[in-house]
């Protein structure tokens, strides 16, 4: 790492980097569950952040500095023409939800008629390309924007056909070269999950730094002279950033953290859990879910959500900047311990859906840090940017990890969702052969594209997370079966063509509409 500058007019560094990614979700049927999820992200975070993004780079632009990871899941439906037309008809039905309320919960949801009224003037005046925002932040310098695995799979369970880590990730930066015009060098784990030589692969695909879990680098082989404040470079020319447990614990935390405070918007408390089937019918909603209706303030941590107050945005506006200011002394302090002897950096990873989504108040909180780092002597970077600074890094390689709980791979591999591994490493392995076939004729192309899509579908981390954790399992379930399901009955259609279902082809080929430049070879060592 190299040695802090005499004339250094700052303690250290802080990289805040944010993971946005949902899972592919188009669906035909209008107001599905699974395009709420999307919905309700990008009315409350990716609208938000962009937002604050821009404002800040007009007021002070050195200081402007982010690291962003668009997985290209979200890439696709962010650009998809119907549901950006869909995405209209879903505020218009939520603003006839508030204006039907009640007096008293109208006049309490005012603030959020506002809010949603004003992230979507935001969205019309861009005609809904939110891409096209982030793309001028990261030619401007502002944003750093990294790539993710194609479908968000989880590399440690897909390593025993290394070519399915390799389509994944082929496919992801072809992905991102088409949005934004150039390659990418940097790369979100999907669960920032390591396993032993995937740099290797990492750097052959021209990869060249990621973020790790704070223990994928303090247990690395040598044990890191710096620590988790300072990048390492492995054998194979892979950086990785660790992550600071110290700088991530006040924010992620609901518990211990600023989002879990009293005056803060309870996130539980949704007006869609508490309207009859009936009303919601009226609307157009068939069965009882959350809208992303929600003014309430979390209160007390132990009340019923019956027992919640109103949430006054004043008072939230007001404890969000105090809780900057907190964060900010802390990182402050923290680096002064540290910058006697190098250079610190601080590194601070989270999911981008954490601000807005889960803590409405979380892009107020990014904004009152990118304008106030200064006045803590912190100069706020991106991972880019340190790397372009040409740092002296200790060579180090790291430990297998990843930032879920336990801090390894029993996430995504214990009693509830093991059964998806032979079920994935099957079809991972008949795929590798068939890909390595010369199939002459097109209809045997677009048969083993359309494959390799429902096998990276049916690879997302996100269905194994769903089944660990508990919530919508059977909807999780659903989406393994149908996309194996399909790339079985695909790969019949390849080796017995007497049995070719043109229809099934067709509807397919619509619904799991992703990855238009997609390629076979990608799956290649």
């Amino acid at each position: 790492m190299n040695e802090p500058s005499p004339n250094k007019n700052y303690l250290g560094r802080l990289a805040i980097v944010l993971h946005a990614h949902l899972p592919y979700v188009r669906k035909h049927e209008k107001n599905s569950l699974e395009e709420d999820w999307l919905f309700q992200a990008i009315l409350e975070c990716y609208i938000p952040l962009l937002k604050v993004m821009e404002s800040s780079k007009k007021k002070n632009i050195r200081n402007t500095k982010l690291t962003l990871s668009l997985s290209p899941t979200l890439l696709s439906l962010l650009q998809n023409k119907q549901i950006q037309k869909k995405f209209s008809s879903w505020i218009e039905t939520r603003i006839e939800f508030l204006i039907d309320l009640p007096h008293k919960e109208k006049a309490a949801s005012e603030f959020l008629m506002r809010n949603i009224k004003s992230n979507y003037l935001y969205w019309e005046e861009c005609n809904g390309d939110l891409i096209e925002r982030f793309k001028n932040l990261y030619i401007s310098g502002n944003l750093d924007i990294l790539t993710c695995a194609a479908t968000h799979g989880y590399l440690p369970i897909l390593r025993e056909n290394p070519e399915t880590v390799l389509g994944q990730i082929n496919t992801a930066i072809r992905n991102h070269e088409v949005f934004f015009g150039s390659r990418p060098l940097g790369i979100w784990l999907p669960e920032c999950a390591y396993y032993e030589n995937l740099d290797a692969i990492l750097f052959n695909c021209g990869i060249r730094y990621a973020v790790l879990d704070g223990h994928g680098i303090l247990n690395g082989t040598p044990r890191p002279r710096y620590g988790v404040y300072a990048p390492i470079c492995s054998k194979k020319g892979v950086a990785f950033f660790g992550r600071d447990s110290e700088s991530t614990l006040p924010v992620w935390s609901s518990r211990e953290g600023f989002p879990g405070n009293s005056v803060y918007r309870e996130f539980h408390k949704d007006l869609g859990w508490e309207l009859s089937p009936a009303e919601l019918q009226k609307k157009g909603i068939t069965t009882s879910r959350p809208l992303g209706l929600k003014f309430h303030r979390i209160t007390n941590k132990k009340a019923a959500l019956n027992k919640k107050e109103f949430y006054v945005e004043d008072e939230a506006i007001k404890k969000v900047e105090e809780h900057a200011d907190k964060y900010l002394l802390s990182r402050s302090k923290q680096l002064e311990n540290l910058s006697s002897s190098f250079d610190p950096l601080l590194v601070a990873p989270f999911d981008a859906e954490l601000f807005g989504h889960w803590w409405y108040e979380g892009p107020i909180f990014i904004e009152n840090i990118l304008r106030k780092s200064i006045q803590y002597s912190i100069k706020l970077t991106n991972l880019k940017e340190i790397l372009l600074q040409k740092p002296n890094l200790q060579i180090c390689d790291p430990s297998p990890s990843s930032w879920g709980q336990g801090g390894y791979h029993n996430y995504w591999l214990n009693d509830k969702n093991a059964w998806i591994v032979p079920e994935i490493t099957k079809a991972g392995s008949v795929f590798v052969k068939l890909s390595s076939r010369k199939f002459k004729d097109d209809f045997s192309t677009r048969l083993l594209k359309q494959a390799s899509r429902e096998l990276l579908l049916s690879q997302s981390s996100d269905w194994s997370f769903i089944l660990r954790a508990g919530t919508t399992t059977e909807l999780a379930k659903e989406r393994i079966h149908r996309h194996l399901f399909r790339f079985w009955k695909l790969i019949d259609m390849l080796e017995k063509r007497s049995s070719v279902d043109y229809k099934f082809l067709e509807d397919i080929e619509e619904e799991d509409k992703i990855f238009p430049e997609i390629r076979i070879r990608d799956w290649q060592l």
